[in-house]
Formats: structure tokens, C-alpha cells, sequence
């Protein structure tokens, strides 16, 4: 059987901007990816139907006949059960959600063209856990931990903890092989910590779980993190961070307030930099949602920034509670910003111009240098459309 996680146009606009430069199933929540999540359980590779700008990057893999799941939804046992089963030219539903089908070679290269109609129908009865919205990252975060865990140490044996940590609870807590922690505190009474391979905790941090650090990602001296938070591979942090996801290759190395945030890639937050998570009147908080065009009421009162990749913010920069935040834009200076900055801005509460397209990819490529990674002709290209694609939203203040 071959696999794909395919993309449905409602969830790859209900999560831009973060999906302008990555398929769904790109989208990290919990220790892994969506797509090695799935990768994992199936002990297969998947490949992706996703957008076709994005079709280079992340090429579709055909074969004679594929499942293709629809890549929102997160795995579990009984799901991989019912999927295993799925008969071909049949799909498996759970009220009017398609959660996959089963297709021959033909009909997947035409998959927008399927007739379901003309397919076997397959009810699912059972729970399932799905991402709809940007904040679902985060509010499910701490379920995705605890369930990536599990399946990532079962039959492992974890690396010793250094004495000179203060720890508590120490069967939830797994340290891979070359990380380094050393005089910090591990509380995993209330959650899991999982440092990944060649992850480091520095000196006088403070852990309350659940934690995931993941592969070659530090954190700083000194830093605080408490309710469930990702810190993606590679990425730098310190400061205080609360029910956050970093996707990966990310810096905040400094002190400063992070909470109920999504980071993409290549981001980097200055020094000094805080988000509001939460109103001062207490209200729900409501977010910018590029399906809808407009403000979304989230049902949640913590809800803080999310930013997509290579978007940077100066020093001591502020952002008000439930920002959103495009791909390459640059913020700065005093004062809040407003709660939507689209792709390619640069300014801040004074103002926003349009940041040049070629100098926001010199940019992306010495940043991507300095970590030994190339900005390859696929990656310009993908930025180079969502420049375009997000023109309509940039506005000329000065």
C-alpha cells in the first residue's frame, strides 16, 4: 500500500499563514510532525497532495493504489486499525468528514474530481482528534506530547539524569542520547519532558512539563517553561514560555513572555520581546482567519501570537493578544502593532511598507547559512508565490 496525506482547500486556509510554505501534515504538534506521526504508526513513508506551488518541494508519490488520509487528522490505534482495513474505492467518514479513501492511481491524479457518490462509504464510530484552527496547535498540544511520547520511548531506556538536576517524577522524563542537562529543574508531575537527541537544558532553567525539546534545540540559561510547549528542532530559547509550539529552527534566546503562540520556521524574536495571551477585559479572544477574511471568535481566553516563517521582531517589540503574523515580515518599535501583519511587511505600530522581495530572500539565505542549509530554488519559488499571493493584504501606511 502507498500512502498520502492529502490537503483540503478549508484546512490549508484555516491554517496560512503558517501553510503558505508547508503542507498540513508539515505542521508540528506534540515531539513530531503530522506526517511522521502517520509515518510512524504505519511504519511507512508518506508523501503529500498538497497545493501545486507547493507540489515541488513536497512532491505527491503515485502508486497503483494509494490510501490518501486526510491530513488534519492525527492518528491513534483504533484509526490505524479502521484505515489498515479500507477496501479500495471505498473511504471511511465520520459524520461529513472524509478522514480517507482508497484510490487507484487514476483517480488520485484527479482526486478533486472524485465522485464519492460512486465510492463505498465506511462509517467510523469512534473518537477522533483533529486540527481545525491555528489555536487547536497549541490548546492540543499537551495531548499530542503525551501521546508522541509514549510511542517514541516504549521499549527504550532513557539516558541517565545528571545529579546535579533537581528532579521530580523521573518516569516521565526521557533524555535521548548526546543531549546535555545539567543544574535545572525537571518537574514531570503534571505532564512529560522529552530532550531529544543533542538537545540542551543550560544551567538554571526551570521545567514544568510537559516539555518537548526536541533534536539539537537548547535551551537557554535561565529558562522558564511551564504548561505543555514544543520547542521545534534546532530552535533557541529562553525567556519564559507557556503552551507554545516552535515548528523548528527558530530563536527567542533572550528574555521576555511567550504564551499560547505558534512559531514557524527561520523566526527570530529580539530581546525583550513579549506577547499579551490574554485581554484585559477577559473576553474571548478572536484571531484573523484568511478562509473567513476576517476576525474568528477562537472560544479561547489565552491566545497569543502566531508568526510563519523567516517573520523576525526587534528588540523589546510587543504584540497584543491574538496576532497573526505572515511569512518574511520584520517588526519593530514601540507600541503594539496591529493583531494582523500580513506577509512581507515591514514597520510596525507607526506604520507598515512593503519589504522588498529580493532583500527579504538575502536575508533567508544568510540566516539558513549560518545553520548549513541552503535556500534552494523550490524555497524562493514558494516565496516568491506567497509574495504575490498575499499582495492583496499589504497595505502602504507610509
Amino acid at each position: 500500500m502507498n500512502y498520502i496525506l492529502f490537503d483540503t482547500n478549508k484546512d490549508f486556509k484555516n491554517f496560512l499563514p503558517l501553510t503558505y510554505t508547508r503542507p498540513v501534515s508539515e505542521i508540528r504538534i506534540g515531539i513530531l510532525t503530522i506526517k511522521e506521526k502517520w509515518e510512524l504508526h504505519f511504519k511507512s513513508k508518506f508523501s503529500y497532495y498538497t497545493k501545486n506551488y507547493l507540489a515541488n518541494k513536497f512532491p505527491v508519490n503515485v502508486h497503483r493504489e494509494n490510501l490518501m488520509i486526510n491530513s488534519s487528522v492525527l492518528p491513534d490505534k483504533n484509526l490505524v486499525e479502521a484505515l489498515s482495513n479500507l477496501q479500495t474505492n471505498s473511504f471511511l467518514i465520520k459524520d461529513d468528514l472524509i478522514i480517507a479513501v482508497n484510490l487507484f492511481e487514476d483517480d488520485v491524479n484527479n482526486f478533486e474530481k472524485v465522485n464519492f457518490l460512486k465510492l463505498n462509504g465506511v462509517t467510523y464510530d469512534k473518537e477522533i482528534s483533529k486540527l481545525t484552527y491555528l489555536w487547536d496547535i497549541f490548546s492540543k498540544n499537551g495531548h499530542e506530547i503525551e501521546n508522541d511520547f509514549k510511542i517514541l520511548t516504549k521499549n527504550k531506556f532513557s539516558e541517565d539524569i545528571s545529579p546535579t538536576n533537581t528532579v521530580s517524577n523521573e518516569k516521565n522524563i526521557f533524555i535521548e542520547q548526546g543531549a546535555k542537562v545539567e543544574c535545572s529543574v525537571l518537574n514531570a508531575n503534571d505532564g512529560y519532558i522529552y530532550i531529544g537527541k543533542d538537545a540542551v537544558i543550560m544551567e538554571n532553567s526551570v521545567v514544568r512539563g510537559s516539555l518537548a525539546l526536541c533534536r539539537g534545540a537548547q535551551l537557554n540559561v535561565r529558562t522558564t517553561i511551564y504548561g505543555p510547549t514544543t520547542i521545534g528542532p534546532y530552535s533557541k530559547v529562553g525567556g519564559e514560555i507557556n503552551n507554545s509550539v516552535f515548528i523548528g529552527f527558530s530563536n527567542k534566546a533572550h528574555d521576555g513572555f511567550l504564551g499560547n503562540s505558534v512559531i514557524g520556521e527561520w523566526c527570530n524574536l529580539g530581546a525583550g520581546t513579549n506577547n499579551s495571551n490574554l485581554k484585559n477585559n477577559y473576553e474571548q479572544v478572536r484571531l484573523w482567519n484568511y478562509r473567513d477574511g476576517g476576525f474568528t471568535k477562537t472560544g479561547l481566553q489565552f491566545c497569543g501570537l502566531v508568526m510563519a516563517d523567516h517573520s523576525k521582531a526587534a528588540i523589546n517589540t510587543m504584540f497584543n493578544t491574538g496576532t497573526v503574523i505572515g511569512v518574511s515580515s520584520n517588526i519593530y518599535g514601540s507600541n503594539f502593532p496591529r493583531n494582523f501583519i500580513p506577509s512581507y511587511s515591514w514597520g510596525g505600530a507607526a506604520g507598515f511598507t512593503e519589504y522588498n522581495f529580493d532583500k527579504a530572500i538575502k536575508t533567508a539565505q544568510i540566516v539558513m547559512g549560518r545553520r548549513g542549509l541552503e535556500l534552494t530554488e523550490f524555497d524562493k519559488n514558494i516565496l516568491q508565490h506567497v509574495f504575490n499571493e498575499s499582495k492583496q493584504y499589504r497595505k502602504t501606511d507610509k
